[in-house]
């Protein structure tokens, strides 16, 4: 496993500390590239992950979303009634997992012509998104005769 230095950003970034961590601990889980996927940016903030799950119903196929993960497993339930003579459609467990951004959220799987298509979405909280400051003039403190500050005699 390779880690990477980021010394130079930590110097000017703040609160990145989780992806510096997470780009340094990923390492690839399922190097067998099964089952293929594809990941789409469908909007500005919208995404879609479409997997190959021929063979799969989706009662053989779990998604699990928590915080900053999606999992996405499979698992072929055993049909006594096949005698197969040839078996080239694959029906073998497996398990995908993504790391998601903070605030992305899934809104929703579908699964149509061997193709499951699980919609991703941001969704930003009100205090997150960018505003405006206004720069105001500070208005001067009444002069109290506080401890620190010289008071003028009369």
């Amino acid at each position: 496993m390779r880690n990477y230095d980021f010394t130079p950003l930590w110097r000017s970034s703040i609160g990145f500390d989780r992806l510096f961590d997470l780009i340094n601990s990923q390492v690839p889980e399922n190097q067998d590239g099964y089952p293929p996927y594809d990941i789409v940016r469908t909007g500005e903030d919208s995404y879609r992950i479409s997997l190959a799950i021929a063979g799969f119903s989706p009662d053989d196929v779990t998604i699990t979303a928590q915080q900053n993960l999606l999992t996405v497993s499979g698992r072929k339930t055993d049909n006594p009634d096949h005698a197969y003579i040839y078996q080239g459609v694959s029906a073998r467990a497996f398990e995908r997992r993504f790391s998601l951004a903070d605030h992305v959220e899934v809104e929703g799987a579908a699964c149509e012509n061997g193709l499951l298509q699980i919609d991703l979405v941001r969704r930003l909280p009100e205090t997150m998104k960018p505003r405006r400051i206004e720069i105001g003039k500070r208005v001067a403190a009444p002069d109290n005769g506080k401890p620190g500050e010289s008071i003028k005699a009369a």
